[in-house]
């Protein structure tokens, strides 16, 4: 199923996706980021598995199950570019500004900011269309 998923959002255009696949593609971009620093700690895959439980209202099983998708599809995906584009077409701005604020949740789960995450944030919110003032105050909103 992913690697449909991952052959359509790669396209030059992709095409609109599903909510499943939404799903899918979001916590896949949570993978990446949480991987960026080259150290995916047990913390960050713990804190991802909140974050689609809280946000898909998902069972235990089906949240470990979507993650370990997401990490394969996260592995497979060739950029983040067109990676992003294509949840930045399928999900409202609203919503992007709730990832952007997940993603900011994985970044400072180990209580520091590598550079490396920094930049792909950087690049993920230029990405989803979510401007820098809206990205600095939902990174603020998860600090607290």
């Amino acid at each position: 199923m992913f690697q449909d998923l991952l052959n359509r959002l790669i396209q030059p255009q992709p095409v609109p996706i599903k909510d499943a696949d939404a799903r899918l593609a979001l916590t896949a971009l949570l993978v990446r980021v949480a991987r960026s620093d080259n150290h995916y700690s047990t913390d960050e895959k713990a804190l991802i598995d909140q974050i689609t439980q809280d946000r898909y209202a998902l069972s235990p099983d089906d949240v470990s199950a979507l993650r370990t998708e997401a990490e394969a599809m996260e592995a497979a995906a060739p950029d983040t570019v067109r990676f992003t584009r294509a949840i930045k077409d399928a999900v409202a701005y609203e919503d992007r500004l709730g990832v952007i604020e997940a993603l900011w949740k994985v970044v400072l789960a180990d209580g520091k900011r590598a550079k490396e995450e920094d930049a792909l944030l950087r690049l993920v919110t230029n990405l989803l269309g979510i401007s820098d003032p809206d990205s600095a105050r939902a990174r603020q909103r998860v600090s607290k």
